[in-house]
């Protein structure tokens, strides 16, 4: 691969648009659901599932469940996703606020204990 090739790609990669928003992990068997934010959904599970196979997730209530029901219990969703370009004081204003609302409304726990 060539250098313009390398610097078009990496140019690309730094121009994706990430999508920001909410997710959840709901365990199946015990209906719980946990909540969380982020500014790259894509990321944000891997993150998650990583520390839960590893045995080291901050959450843990989310830890022991996972540790009773096993990774087939847990079902990774993206609830919702900012559409639009803000700030950065407005989109951290909107996941804090969309935040709240999913953890009142799907009556679940946040992902950061």
């Amino acid at each position: 691969m060539d250098k313009q090739s390398r610097r078009d790609i990496a140019r690309a990669y730094k121009e994706r648009k990430v999508p920001v928003g909410i997710f959840s992990l709901r365990c199946a068997r015990t209906g719980e659901t946990w909540i969380g934010l982020s500014r790259n959904l894509d990321g944000a599970a891997n993150s998650a599932l990583l520390g839960l196979r590893m045995g080291s997730h901050r959450n843990k209530a989310m830890q022991a469940a996972w540790t009773a029901h096993g990774a087939d219990a847990f079902v990774y969703g993206v609830l919702e996703t900012l559409e639009e370009d803000l700030s950065p004081v407005g989109k951290e204003d909107w996941l804090k606020a969309r935040l709240r609302h999913w953890i009142a409304a799907l009556e679940g726990h946040s992902i950061i204990a």
